[in-house]
């Protein structure tokens, strides 16, 4: 990743030279990325913790007595 931010240094300056000025901006704005992209590797890199979230629990599922109503009013529809 450095050399690519390296690489990019180089060619936003070669396109300053060229007076390229649409492509000094999307250079600028991949360098931006790429240092980004270094800082986020340097934090992993220097100790960081997982955090364990444990495990999920899915509750089981609870009808109420208007579900239960409207199901059966839904079976006694469906045979007529």
């Amino acid at each position: 990743m450095e050399e690519i931010r390296d690489n990019l240094v180089a060619r936003i300056a070669e396109a300053e030279r060229e007076g390229w000025l649409g492509e000094v901006e999307g250079l600028r704005i991949s360098l931006a990325g790429a240092e980004d992209r270094l800082v986020h590797m340097d934090r992993r890199a220097s100790g960081g913790t997982a955090v364990d979230l444990g495990m999920p629990r899915i509750a089981p599922a609870q009808f109420t007595q208007v579900e239960e109503t409207a199901s059966l009013a839904q079976s006694l529809d469906d045979q007529q």
